[in-house]
Order: structure tokens, then sequence, then C-alpha cells
């Protein structure tokens, strides 16, 4: 047999028996993800968002739905460890009680990425880093563009109520704080009642009729922590024979369609973004992780005001 057809035999043997043996090629990074629920349009954005650029990142992920139960986080968190995972990611529902859990993790070397909301946690190293929004810095946007709403008026009394997300959730938490340090020196601005609402629109509409019962028309303005609760509080006050928008100004976070669509409808006055879109950063986040590389323990994403003048222009490129 000549040397030439040697070379040929071997390079087909080792050709085939790659073939035979595709487990030899690289592993795809496995990605716990426990999601807070459904209980948003913002929220719905985030989990495509999530879905979305794991399968482009070609990264097996494993999703995990809380609805809204710390509980089932914490049973999702540790299947995933179970599981032996690569990484755990979470957006937890509030920031208390992780721990645990989280040491849990830690113990088992996998790796936690937050996402969308902090943790209170004594040891920082219990997770790698949080990508998300600075919850407190909307809290002063809104708060910002209520006191220049106010100084237009000068000599008017504005009695503000204000809709809370969901009780110990860090979104809720902040965006309170946020709104307060910028508004407690305002003379015009008095805040009435606040109260959670959970998030949702069913809520939002509840508690902002009971706002109305107890109020009636000594209510000026509402703030609301998302935009499904002001628009759930946008029902409340139609019914309630008022206009929301004018009769009631209407300050919300989060910046989803369901949002532009109210102020271009002159129905909200304005809302502070909360960008949802945080998967393909995770991703990207999760296998520097992975492979060694250091990351911030804080990564950001931009945001934007839209008040209701701009909602018309806006509104085609948003994509949630």
């Amino acid at each position: 047999m000549t040397v030439q057809r040697r070379t040929f035999i071997a390079a087909a043997a080792f050709a085939l028996a790659g073939a035979a043996f595709p487990a030899m090629a690289a592993k795809p990074l496995v990605m716990g993800f426990s999601q807070v629920g459904a209980e948003s349009e913002w929220r719905t954005a985030n989990t495509v968002s999530v879905k979305d650029a794991a399968k482009k990142a070609g990264i097996n992920l494993k999703f995990a739905d809380a609805q809204q139960r710390q509980e089932n986080q914490v049973k999702a968190i540790r299947s995933f460890i179970a599981q032996k995972v690569d990484v755990i990611a979470f957006s937890p529902v509030v920031e208390s009680g992780w721990d645990t859990v989280l040491r849990e993790a830690k113990a088992a070397n996998i790796p936690v990425i937050l996402t969308d909301r902090d943790v209170n946690v004594a040891d920082k190293s219990l997770y790698v880093t949080l990508i998300g929004s600075d919850f407190v810095e909307e809290g002063r946007r809104a708060g910002r563009w209520l006191n220049e709403y106010a100084k237009k008026q000068p000599g008017k009394t504005f009695n503000v109520v204000e809709l809370q997300g969901t009780v110990g959730s860090a979104p809720a938490i902040d965006r309170k704080t946020g709104f307060e340090e910028v508004t407690k020196g305002n003379a015009q601005l008095k805040m009435l009642r606040t109260q959670t609402a959970e998030f949702t629109r069913a809520k939002g509409k509840e508690v902002m009729e009971a706002f109305l019962k107890a109020h009636g028309k000594n209510i000026n303005v509402l703030y609301a922590h998302n935009d499904d609760m002001a628009i759930g509080a946008i029902q409340a006050i139609e019914e309630a024979g008022l206009k929301p928008g004018k009769d009631i100004v209407i300050v919300s976070v989060d910046g989803v369609r369901g949002a532009f669509e109210a102020m271009i409808q002159g129905k909200l006055n304005v809302t502070v973004e909360c960008n949802p879109l945080l998967g393909p950063l995770l991703m990207q986040t999760a296998k520097d992780v992975k492979a060694g590389k250091q990351v911030p323990k804080r990564l950001v994403v931009e945001e934007r005001v839209f008040p209701a003048e701009v909602a018309l222009k806006e509104f085609p490129n948003r994509k949630y």
C-alpha cells in the first residue's frame, strides 16, 4: 500500500471518528433562569428578550416562572443547583431572604447573576453582578418631571396619590425613595395616600377606585411605580367621570407601548423608561463569567424620560 493511500485512509478514519462522537464538540453553556412572573407588559417583554437572546447565543436555557412567589424562586434555584447548571440568573421577587440559597449556589461553585432587581444580602460575593436599571434614579426622574410641572403653576397645591409596586421589591422601595428624595422639599406637593397595587393593572384599578372613593376630585396627581398600574388606574378614573391626564396628572414608570398609546390618547402625562431588553447583555455576561473574565459588580442600562409631547413621534421606535 502506498504512503499516499495509507494517509488517505487515516484521514478518512479520523473524520468518521469525529462524526461518530459529536459529544466531543464544545458543550453549550447551561443557564437556569428564574423569572418573577408575568405580572406586567414590561415583564413579558423581559421574558421574551431573555429567551430570544439565549437561543441566539446558543445557550441552553432552563426557564422557571415563579408566579411572584419567593418560595417558588428558592425551589427553582435549588433545582438548578441539583441539575449542576453552569450559571444561575434570576430576577428576585423581593430583596430579602436569599442568603441561604445563594450560599448553597456558591458552595456548588455555580455563579449567580441578578437581573432587573437587587437582593439584600450580607455577603455581596454571593452574586457576581446585577444587570438592570437604577430604580432610585427612575424615581428621581419622575419626581423632577412633577416638580417642573408644578413650577409652571405657582401657588397651586397638588394632592398626590401613589401606587406602589410589590411590597419589599427593589423597584417599589427604590422608586419611592427616589421620588421622595426630589419632591420632599416642594411645598406645592402633598402626598395624600400611598398603597401597593402589586405592579398589576387589576390591582391598579382596584386601589385607584379606593383612592377616588376616599378623596374624589381632591386628587390632582397619580404617581404609579409602573405603567400597568397606571393603565388600570386610568380605567378607574374614567369610570369615576374624570379625565385622566387632565383632571388627574399621571406620572408612571416603564415606558411600555401601552403607556405610549395612553399618552397619544391624552390619558397619561409622562413615563420614565425602564428597559426590559436585558437578554443579550445577560447572555454575554454569562459567557464572560464562565470564561473566567472579570465583570463589573453593577451593569446599568441606558434609559430616558418620555413626556406625552413626544409619544406620537417615539411610538414607532418602541420595541416593547
